[in-house]
């Protein structure tokens, strides 16, 4: 994850460099549920409205719990599918509180309503993550489901409401990059806490509807308008969060904008950016599935480490005999074409290996989503980059906008 408004306001008001602090642990996100009221198009767990078999039960994941405190986790997103589809997520909910985990609900925001805020806001939440991918029908053509949008909104109202810390996640693809500047604004209307950019992952119908991705202009004039939103709120000390994921590009791209805005801020944001580091797949985020598959993180459900249910997380997560595992946690990472002749490749550290994997079959071939050009990158000789197929009948509007 990309935090921008913490890089916005080193521009602002620079802080020393103090040594990086190294998490005692990976960030694990829990697909809890692979059951799910909406079918949306970019979906990595390919998830419907149906029961999944084998799934963790009640005790086994006290069970996993208790390891993963074990091995120091410091962070637990409970996610799905739809979490608040499992009968018993407010019980884990709770336990996971009680053993000190920060927890995040991560829910496409629908079922939550007047019977069920009153539980969500006992728990005490650190932070609930709401999907919307649009304005109105635009969402609900994207979730697969009419009244999608509004029975989300009114989610996000009631955790506002309730005193949660709320944000709202959206995924950019053709079919909807379009309407940012409206879900910038919703985000100002309905005072919501965070706002989550992310771009689009190759997995499961994600990787199935690839050829929607956003394209590389319309990507860059995308992030120049979040760029300026996300200053200006630093700027008058707004206090709202935006940040990015699923395209570590998003860090280069911010220290180009640097030099060309604030050129004297350049190399003090460069060295946090450097600090940052960039993709941490395999090393400071995680997986674990419905299941109990352990994955290097939730955009490598067709690769699988492991399963808790045989094995404690910590022995899965720090086993290096793994192939992609070994390459992960390698620094630098070895990185082939593009990416791997990065002058900026200390900040952004490969990117995003999924999107690679798929295309070609092999994690560290260059990644088809970086949006910067040769020059930007420090490549003197044009050669011919990996591309998605292209995208079919792009949408006028998106087109009008971002090019």
């Amino acid at each position: 994850m990309f935090r921008l408004s913490q890089f916005m306001k080193e521009i602002i008001e620079p802080t020393p460099l103090a040594p990086a602090r190294r998490p005692s642990g990976p960030v694990v996100i829990w697909n809890l549920v692979r059951r799910c009221n909406l079918k949306c198009k970019h979906c990595y767990s390919i998830s419907a409205d149906v029961d999944f078999p084998g799934e963790l039960t009640t005790a086994e994941i006290f069970h996993v719990m208790d390891d993963l405190k074990e091995f120091k986790v410091p962070v637990l997103i409970l996610s799905g599918g739809e979490p608040l589809l499992r009968p018993d997520i407010f019980e884990i909910s709770a336990r996971a509180k009680k053993e000190g985990f920060y927890v995040g609900l991560s829910s496409n925001g629908a079922l939550i309503d007047e019977d069920n805020i009153g539980k969500i806001a006992a728990i005490g939440y650190d932070y609930v993550g709401v999907s919307l991918d649009g304005i109105g029908p635009v969402n609900d053509e994207f979730r697969g489901k009419k009244g999608a949008y509004d029975a989300a909104l009114n989610g996000i109202r009631l955790a506002r409401n309730a005193g949660i810390k709320v944000g709202m996640r959206f995924t950019a693809t053709m079919d909807n990059i379009w309407q940012l500047p409206d879900m910038l604004a919703l985000m100002e209307t309905e005072q919501i806490d965070k706002f989550y950019l992310s771009h689009l992952s190759y997995a499961g119908r994600g990787n199935k509807n690839r050829q929607d991705d956003a394209e590389l202009a319309a990507t860059r004039a995308m992030m120049d308008r979040l760029f300026e939103v996300a200053y200006e709120d630093a700027l008058d000390g707004g206090g709202r969060e935006f940040v990015t994921g699923n395209n570590d590009a998003d860090g280069v791209y911010l220290l180009l904008w640097v030099k060309k805005h604030f050129p004297s801020k350049y190399d003090h944001i460069r060295a946090r950016l450097v600090q940052w580091g960039g993709n941490a797949t395999g090393v400071n985020i995680a997986n674990i599935d419905n299941l109990g598959d352990v994955h290097p993180d939730t955009m490598w459900w067709h690769y699988k480490l492991g399963n808790v249910k045989t094995r404690k997380f910590g022995d899965i997560w720090t086993d290096i005999s793994d192939p992609v595992m070994a390459g992960l946690k390698q620094s630098p990472r070895k990185i082939k074409g593009r990416c791997g002749s990065c002058r900026h490749f200390d900040i952004c550290g490969g990117n995003t290996r999924v999107r690679a994997m798929q295309l070609t079959g092999d994690p560290w071939a260059e990644d088809p989503a970086c949006y910067l050009s040769d020059e930007e990158i420090g490549i003197e000789e044009a050669r011919p980059r990996l591309q998605v197929t292209p995208f079919r009948g792009v949408k006028n509007a998106a087109k009008a906008q971002y090019g």
